[in-house]
């Protein structure tokens, strides 16, 4: 890093955005991958500017402990977020601000008016992580707010016992009128909760109920408590930001294998915790007895876009209920074809290709009869 910083010209605000990857030490295939993540990442800034936080705490640069271009380019995306932050903000993002002052004193030539001025002499507490409290389940109910119609009801008791009479015969029927309404839109409910789900059950279970969508793998690590899986940071063109994948994959790609590329995900599987980690989508291969292969997708697609077979476009469900068994229904029927076309085969009528709303076929490498899944 010294001898970087000494003989490193600095660039210009104005040329951080599109910083020279080629003027800092080159990066392995896992830097290039969190490098792609965060590029991602600052352009939803200020959302996401708390996980920068997060990542710097135990790193001197974005990618570790070397400069990079991403530190440049996340930098000149950060300024003008940080410029805005007042000594209150201090504690709350104190690594950020030790890195934009390393960055604006070595990397980035800041013009004095833009360049973020820390006050050093402002005392910061010392960082705890917050725990979240348990709610205490012993609390009395009548510790509780009342309803606006429980508290409409305990006004017209007291009123009553006030007056010190009983309720006159208008006030009853009046009770009466409501207590039948009350019954009569509870029963309307549940006729009509019935009547959607025995609808939901009549619908046989068929792929466009299945949430196909493009994925962009960002960087992808081994599990550190299982051999046989990979860990994926996936962009899947969620408003939330990218998903965590667990892949059964180390026995049939290489590391590298996985690294910012396309594939195609399915997205509403029920969650799953795989050795501590939570997976929330699974990438989609086609294998035979002695190989496995990625689900390819065609030029031009981006994370987030839909995939579905031909005459199943529809709306997928939220999350498959795993009660339903609708993916045990129709995976079986999912193979290729011989052009390598991922299809869906149906008992008397054409086969389905897995398309996108260009038209495109999606292909495995060389499996012909694949099990895709």
């Amino acid at each position: 890093m010294a001898d970087l910083a000494a003989s490193f010209q600095k660039l210009s605000l104005a040329e951080a955005e599109k910083a020279d990857a080629s003027k800092f030490p080159s990066l392995n295939d896992e830097q290039k991958a969190l490098e792609s993540q965060w590029l991602t990442l600052s352009k939803r800034f200020p959302e996401s500017i708390e996980q920068l936080n997060d990542s710097l705490r135990s790193s001197t640069f974005i990618l570790g402990n070397a400069p990079s271009a991403a530190d440049v380019v996340v930098f000149s995306r950060t300024l003008p977020i940080a410029s805005k932050w007042t000594s209150k903000d201090y504690a709350s993002y104190r690594h950020i601000l030790r890195w934009i002052d390393l960055v604006q004193n070595t990397l980035v030539e800041v013009p004095e008016d833009s360049k973020l001025k820390i006050d050093f002499s402002v005392e910061v507490p010392r960082e705890i992580k917050e725990k979240k409290e348990k709610k205490d389940k012993a609390a009395p109910a009548a510790a509780a707010p009342a309803t606006t119609t429980e508290a409409k009801e305990g006004e017209g008791k007291k009123e009553k016992k006030q007056k010190g009479g009983k309720p006159d015969e208008e006030t009853l029927k009046k009770l009466r009128e409501e207590a039948a309404k009350a019954k009569k839109e509870k029963k309307a409910k549940a006729a009509a909760d019935q009547a959607a789900k025995a609808a939901a059950e009549a619908v046989p279970p068929n792929p466009s109920l299945i949430d196909f969508r493009i994925g962009f793998i960002q960087k992808a690590v081994k599990h550190p408590d299982a051999d046989s899986l990979y860990v994926s940071t996936i962009d899947a063109g969620d408003e939330e930001g990218p998903r965590t994948v667990c892949s059964g994959l180390v026995k049939h790609f290489p590391l590298e294998a996985l690294q910012e590329r396309y594939v195609v995900l399915v997205a509403n599987l029920k969650p799953v915790t795989m050795r501590g980690i939570k997976s929330t989508a699974m990438v989609l291969c086609g294998s035979d007895d002695e190989k496995v292969e990625f689900v390819d997708p065609p030029a031009g697609v981006k994370p987030g876009d839909k995939v579905f077979f031909e005459g199943f476009d529809g709306t997928p469900e939220k999350v498959l209920n795993p009660k339903k068994k609708i993916w045990e229904a129709v995976q079986p029927s999912f193979s290729t074809n011989e052009a390598l076309e991922v299809i869906y085969k149906q008992e008397g009528k054409p086969e389905a290709k897995l398309t996108n709303k260009e038209g495109q076929s999606f292909k495995v490498k060389s499996i012909v009869s694949a099990n895709v899944r």
